[in-house]
This record gives C-alpha cells, structure tokens and sequence, in this order.
C-alpha cells in the first residue's frame, strides 16, 4: 500500500478534495492509531473512492490540561498505519490551522451530551462538536466513520449532523478489542502492567449485566447493581459511573422493553477508560 499523501493547512485540504474521487470516506482520529482506528480505515476503504484520515488531538475536548499533554503522539507510527489500513490523504493540521486567530464559535447539543460523559468532563462534547462540524464542513464526504467505543458521542455527533442539515452520513463501526475483552483505545498505552492486567474489569461487569439481561432482568438498577458488583472485585478500578440508559436519549432506566445501553467509565490510576455494551 502506498504512503498517504499528507497535508496540514485547510487549503492543501481543499485543493487535494477538489480533485479526489468520490465518494470521499472521513476517518476523523486524534492519532495514537491502532487496530480499532484500522478498522475505521477499512471500512471507509470498502465502501470509498478516496479515504480522508484527520489527525488532530483537540485541546478543546480535553477538561484536563495535564490528560492532554499526556496523550501519547506518535506521527510517523501513525501514518505507516495510515496507508497500511488504505488512507489516500491524511490531514495534519496545527491548533492554529483549526482554530484560526479571532475563532469564537462553539456547536453545542442539548440534553444529550448532559449526562455520562458530559456530566463527569465539562465542555468535553462541545468540543468535540465544534471539531467534528468543522472536519465535516472541511470535507464534504458522503460518510464519517466513528467507533462505537464511544456510544454517547455517536449518538451526539448524529444529533447535530442531522440538526444542522450536515449531509454526511454518521457510519458507526464496531468496537474492536484485545483478547482479553479490553477495548482497543490510545490511553490502554499508558496503563502500568498491574492497571493493564485489572483493565478487563470493565467487560466483566458489562458482560456481567448482558447475562442478567439474557435471564430476563429488566430492572435498570438491578443491572446497575450487577456491573458495580463485578467492578468492586477489582481494587484498582475507581469507579466513576455505571449506567443503564435509554440507547436513545440516554436517560437512565428504571423498568423497561426497549433497547438500552449499559455503559461504565472507570479509572486506574491516572488513566481513564470507558466501554459499553448494547441490549439486547
């Protein structure tokens, strides 16, 4: 596979997609790539005339200045995975390049991002609203492609594709994991041995609820009480929160029929993970 074409201003951007194939397949990253972005590629790859990756680690979805210094970077790794997964171009811009001098606009969807995720880190999703509308804006592809790892931004980035007339199609694609059930994420790098030997905790207890599920418990603090159970077994699993909500509109569940989705964030040590499990 040959090396993807880089560029790192929006005009190289644009001059680049005037002349692409289409349709064009947007793979939107913060880099630190592994197999679960390659699986994004991929997929854009089979269904795309011309693969757009975006590298970019975006200050204003991090509420945590030091989470963002942290967060590993690792360009030239990242563009041999680029092409090896079938990238045409990848987009590497500054924070200058994205955010230009006198930048005063801010994309925010309601009630959705309001708990969760958006609950535990304050003006996270704004950011990543603000980011992704402007990658989608910047692009033009007919798809975008998220992983489900992140359940509560798929769901937000849906919502204000769909609100702002945004044409692109929000593809969502699986969520890719080790062997041992950890979902694949740039932040497993950072884990110390003893952390990444406890991470597993997390599908345990998802699993845990599952076959609550399965065995026809329908009550949504039952099965929140299932996945702390499971949590609590591990010592180094600080718990932030557990959750059964509406797969929909995320609002947590007492009894219900329909579909929902359990979802957990947990940290260990300095390193926070999330994962999720759809039902049924």
């Amino acid at each position: 596979m040959a090396a993807p074409r880089v560029v790192r201003t929006r005009a190289e951007l644009r001059t680049f997609l005037a002349g692409a194939d289409r349709p064009i397949g947007l793979v939107p990253t913060m880099g630190a790539l592994h197999d679960g972005h390659v699986s994004l590629i991929r997929r854009a790859r089979a269904e795309s005339a011309t693969v757009l990756v975006t590298i970019f680690v975006n200050p204003r979805q991090f509420n945590d200045a030091a989470d963002f210094e942290k967060y590993p970077r690792d360009e030239a790794a990242d563009l041999h995975l680029a092409g090896l997964a079938g990238a045409d171009v990848v987009w590497i811009p500054s924070v200058e390049e994205v955010y230009p001098a006198g930048f005063q606009s801010t994309v925010r969807v309601g009630a959705l991002t309001e708990g969760l995720e958006g609950a535990a880190r304050p003006g996270h999703f704004e950011g990543v609203t603000t980011v992704v509308a402007i990658l989608l804006g910047l692009a033009g592809a007919e798809r975008a492609y998220f992983g489900q790892k992140d359940a509560q931004q798929l769901l937000v980035v849906r919502r204000m594709a769909a609100d702002l007339g945004i044409g692109t199609e929000i593809v969502a694609c699986p969520i890719v994991r080790e062997p041992d059930g950890l979902a694949m994420s740039s932040r497993n790098v950072r884990l110390t041995p003893e952390a990444r030997a406890a991470a597993p905790v997390l599908r345990r207890a998802l699993l845990a609820a599952r076959a609550r599920y399965e065995a026809g418990e329908r009550d949504g603090a039952a099965l929140r009480a299932a996945m702390r159970e499971v949590l609590s077994t591990e010592p180094l699993a600080e718990r932030e929160y557990v959750s059964c909500a509406d797969s929909e509109t995320l609002n947590e569940l007492a009894r219900f029929d329909g579909p929902a989705l359990l979802s957990m964030a947990v940290r260990f040590g300095t390193v926070r993970l999330i994962d999720n499990e759809p039902l049924p």
